[in-house]
């Protein structure tokens, strides 16, 4: 048994090592991409703090000008000393100093290096002729394998008697008894972060199958988003009235933090808020409003939604570490690198056992 289960530990590591070891790197890399882009290309995406930057018609207006492209989607930033981030209808992004309209930078997001490098890490860059990303399934299933992987050599660690005296690493043992104390001890103590780093991460791709393991293990329903009603659009040419729609939407969530504005693709859309309410890890709820009338037309408070829907909203801030400062951040960054190390040192250790 313990031959086979040693025999498969290998197989795994051999059909997804490669894959796994590339997960590793991006993922580590995605969680410092944006700090590195704005240390090194800061004319892009930095800007001189002022007063106050400009209400959102003025500054999607400027923008729809400069471009002759409508905006769908605005990002503003928490930061003062950031730039603006608007999405166009033609899909391009545009990088806008906030406080005077001006624009930066016009771009592809996956040119970028942050978007390029999440585009790796999910679906391994590859579009079919519809636009589609096959490859993330098979970026789900590496995930899979490495959640198989923990647990076959846990199991292995385990079975044998004496197991808390293999707990032990000697900095003086020679390299490749050190190297596999190494990989048993890390392989132990990062066993839970790992399996949910990696579930977390199919959850973005296997809604369906992620959403179920996490309702039966917490015996709860994961609530859904209401949609809000179609807007009826007046006969004649109307501007849209986001400045307006926001101060509505205040009334509705006084404290909440502005993380996104989705503005009308069809003129029976609403102006969607996204916010952050107080007690909400991520921003996940919302406040829609006309875009002609500024009118509230509905709102979702996800701060009150179950314990099992907000677990299962903070599935995208514990998969990137980005919930409790640097600290976790650093901590994160040693958990992404951990599979390349598995990988590596797996290899190792079958090489040197057939190849002395």
């Amino acid at each position: 048994m313990k031959l086979w289960l040693r025999r498969t530990h290998l197989l795994l590591a051999l059909v997804s090592g490669l894959f796994l070891i590339c997960l590793s790197l991006t993922g580590a890399l995605l969680i410092y991409a944006k700090d590195i882009q704005y240390l090194t290309q800061g004319d892009k995406w930095t800007v001189t703090p002022q007063a106050s930057p400009l209400a959102f018609d003025p500054l999607i207006a400027r923008v729809s000008n400069t471009t002759k492209q409508p905006v769908t989607l605005l990002m503003p930033e928490a930061r003062d000393d950031l730039a603006w981030q608007l999405q166009l209808a033609n899909n391009r992004y545009v990088s806008v100093n906030p406080y005077t309209g001006d624009i930066l930078y016009e771009y592809d997001y996956y040119s970028t290096l942050y978007g390029f490098t999440m585009a790796l890490h999910r679906w391994l860059l590859y579009k079919d002729g519809d636009k589609n990303h096959p490859l993330r399934n098979w970026v789900s299933l590496c995930a899979l394998i490495l959640i198989l992987e923990i647990l076959l050599g846990f199991y292995i660690w385990i079975k044998p008697k004496n197991r808390l005296k293999r707990l032990a690493i000697k900095p003086k043992a020679k390299f490749r008894v050190l190297m596999y104390q190494l990989h048993t001890v890390l392989g132990v103590y990062l066993l839970l972060p790992l399996i949910l780093i990696a579930y977390t991460g199919m959850a973005f791709n296997w809604k369906t199958e992620t959403k179920a393991v996490l309702e039966f293990v917490m015996q709860g329903t994961v609530e859904d988003r209401p949609k809000p009603p179609d807007v009826l659009p007046p006969s004649e040419t109307t501007p849209y009235q986001v400045q307006k729609a926001y101060n509505n939407a205040l009334t509705v969530f006084p404290e909440g933090k502005l993380f996104r504005i989705y503005l009308p693709k069809k003129p029976t859309d609403n102006i969607g808020f996204r916010i952050e309410n107080p007690g909400e890890s991520h921003a996940y709820s919302w406040v829609w409003a006309n875009p002609y009338t500024a009118n509230i037309v509905a709102s979702y408070d996800a701060s009150k939604s179950s314990w099992t829907t907000q677990t299962w909203h903070f599935k995208y801030k514990f998969h990137i570490g980005d919930f409790a400062g640097p600290i976790v951040q650093l901590l994160w960054l040693v958990f992404a690198l951990s599979p390349l190390f598995f990988t590596v040192s797996g290899f190792y250790f079958w090489y040197k056992r057939h190849f002395r």
